[in-house]
């Protein structure tokens, strides 16, 4: 059967309007038709991009066989510590706890992430869970398919879409600074964006400026598959989007668009008047204690990292995309981080620490989306009561999240962005452990709708 390929996007791609899209919350790629969609048939005006999608169909992947567990790394989040009043006041506290990690819930946790691990075909996963009551950090299967290397939870990943949380963060630092105001216009700081004199700072992080998707465009999806080791620039990327015309009016309806953090992106640039690499570690990187995590200029890959496969080329076929270039994704995708760094990640993103408190408030009003129990707010989401974001990039999946009612947080970073039955793997391990441990708080995207193919969605 032919196999439907998905755009590359950061985050799956999901229409608004037609209610076809996953949130594109997940990965970059996925979302905004960077993963691996067919040039000829760009996605759907208004198409809400969401859960992180790779590049093209579905592969066989080993590596189903279970990995080594570890103890907690250094400078992971604890789970304790209770959450800010931003968080606390906002539609992320709603319902409520997790079962305690014994030894019985531990095995089921292994059966569901062994499961997960061999029906989606998945290479290897990582996963990190921490709660007041306790830590369950393992990992499972393979790290590199050809050597058979074990996955390992010390290995640095391309996180993708997670970046966006990266990013808008920056933007909120600058707004708590006086630098910037959210309900600026673009056009203030950046010139040439359609619409700049309306579309304000707020819309873009709030994916609903109604700026086209540029990772939506079959020029640059073709581009991307043909050579995925090209340099895009920032002025590149948007060229692709600026060539459509807006699919809604700013601020009537919500639309994930990496458009929207690469503009932000430009913005940090202007007003910080650092590289954006240089002024994320500074203002984000380092203010957190996120000393593994980095933003690179090119496709350099800190080691120790696992190995990363994707279906989002030219044919079809499973590809080895470690070391692709991921500088068309930039400011809404780029970023490498590791479980320990993520964990602790989690918990500063939706507690606020980094933030005034007025600021976070404001960062976790989630207007409601197209999915069902799922709200955006500021480069973040509220999945069924998880404030967090999940990313994906070609060969690479990631899901963090934290759930303030219960002061727990969740990490899942796996090695592979190809879809199962038209759901997101990322998605699939982090429905699977908290259907086991939050049962009243079941993290969850819909599959792709109206689509058999494996990897309709797009991050």
């Amino acid at each position: 059967m032919t196999k439907t390929r998905r755009p590359l996007a950061p985050l799956p791609r999901r229409s608004v309007r037609a209610a076809t899209a996953v949130l594109a919350l997940s990965g970059l790629l996925a979302a905004a038709g960077c993963s691996g969609g067919t040039a000829s048939d760009p996605p759907a005006a208004g198409a809400v991009t969401a859960v992180p999608a790779a590049l093209s169909p579905s592969a066989s992947a080993s590596g189903s066989s279970a990995g080594s567990s570890s103890g907690s790394p250094s400078g992971s989040a604890s789970g304790s510590g209770s959450p800010s009043a931003g968080a606390s006041g906002s539609s992320a506290s709603a319902g409520g706890t997790v079962v305690p990690l014994t030894p019985d819930v531990t095995a089921r946790l292994d059966a569901a992430v062994q499961r997960v691990l061999s029906e989606a075909s998945v290479p290897g996963v990582m996963v990190g869970l921490t709660t007041p009551d306790g830590s369950y950090l393992k990992a499972f299967g393979v790290s590199d398919k050809v050597a058979g290397t074990p996955m390992v939870t010390g290995l640095n990943m391309r996180i993708g879409s997670e970046t966006k949380t990266l990013t808008v963060t920056g933007l909120l630092r600058l707004v708590d600074q006086g630098k910037v105001g959210l309900d600026d216009p673009v056009g203030t700081y950046i010139a040439g964006v359609p619409g700049g004199d309306v579309v304000t700072l707020r819309q873009l992080a709030d994916m609903r400026s109604g700026l086209f998707n540029y990772s939506a465009d079959p020029d640059f999806q073709q581009a991307v598959i043909n050579d995925p080791n090209r340099v895009f620039t920032p002025q590149q990327l948007l060229s692709y989007a600026f060539k459509h015309p807006a699919d809604f009016a700013p601020g009537t309806e919500f639309e994930y668009s990496n458009t929207n953090t690469v503009l932000i992106g430009l913005v940090l640039e202007k007003v910080g008047g650092q590289p954006l690499d240089v002024f994320l570690k500074q203002q984000v990187f380092d203010p957190a204690g996120l000393g593994r995590t980095v933003f690179p200029t090119d496709a350099s890959f800190p080691q120790p990292h696992a190995r990363g496969y994707t279906d989002q080329t030219p044919d079809g076929t499973v590809a080895d995309a470690t070391d692709w270039n991921p500088s068309w994704a930039w400011a809404a995708g780029a970023a490498i981080s590791d479980l320990a760094d993520m964990q602790k990640w989690a918990k500063v993103l939706a507690t606020g620490t980094l933030l005034k408190p007025a600021t976070q408030a404001e960062r976790l009003a989630t207007p409601p989306t197209p999915l069902p129990g799922v709200g955006y707010g500021l480069g973040l989401f509220i999945n069924h009561g998880w404030v967090g974001h999940n990313g994906s990039l070609p060969g690479y999946q990631s899901a963090v999240v934290y759930l303030p009612s219960a002061q727990a947080t969740l990490v899942v970073l796996l090695n592979t962005d190809i879809s199962s039955q038209g759901e997101e793997p990322s998605t699939l391990f982090a429905k699977a452990i908290t259907e086991i441990v939050s049962p009243g708080n079941v993290y969850s995207f819909p599959p792709a709708a109206g689509s058999s193919s494996p990897t309709a969605s797009t991050a």
